[in-house]
């Protein structure tokens, strides 16, 4: 189980934080497919093993470890994120085999499609920082594709630094946390 503390559990006056619960896996899974299918509505092709059936990410065993969180609009699932303490074979791959000890991995940021344009991701990610923190950890860790320039200015935007790309063809981005 992931040791945190949520110092608040809103990621903005209208949206709820939790931690998602084994039966909210079919709302996540449906959350997103419908991600991925707007991604490939757009020509790309992240997510896209979404859309046949494959979750090779593993989003039910997130939730029985405790990583996966909620963003609920009254009953209504608005968005989710992963934050892992301890980093996944992904993570190493893309960063290497060292100095993963003070990172928080944040994945998986999915907005429900009726929430987009309004802020929502940012107000996620923001709260990903401030709203919950882990022991011993200071760094928020990340990427993206870099085949996504709207993506990365998102997260350059936020504060992320840019650390380089990864020749697997993603951009690594960090920033220190304030909480610790």
């Amino acid at each position: 189980m992931l040791n945190y503390t949520m110092h608040h559990n809103r990621a903005n006056a209208r949206t709820a934080v939790s931690q998602a619960k084994t039966a909210d896996a079919p709302a996540v899974m449906e959350l997103l497919v419908g991600a991925a299918k707007w991604l490939q509505s757009k020509g790309s092709t992240q997510w896209s093993a979404l859309l046949s059936g494959d979750d090779h990410h593993d989003v039910v065993g997130h939730i029985e470890n405790g990583e996966l969180f909620l963003f609920k609009d009254g009953d209504t699932l608005a968005g989710i994120v992963l934050l892992m303490q301890v980093p996944g074979d992904w993570d190493h791959h893309l960063w290497g085999p060292d100095g993963h000890e003070p990172n928080v991995y944040l994945h998986r940021l999915a907005i429900n499609r009726d929430y987009a344009g309004q802020g929502l991701g940012a107000d996620i990610v923001r709260w990903a920082e401030t709203g919950i923190s882990f022991p011993g950890k200071t760094v928020m860790r990340l990427d993206c594709i870099a085949s996504n320039p709207k993506l990365n200015a998102f997260y350059s935007g936020l504060g992320y630094t840019y650390k380089g790309t990864s020749p697997s063809g993603f951009c690594l981005y960090e920033k220190p946390l304030t909480r610790a």
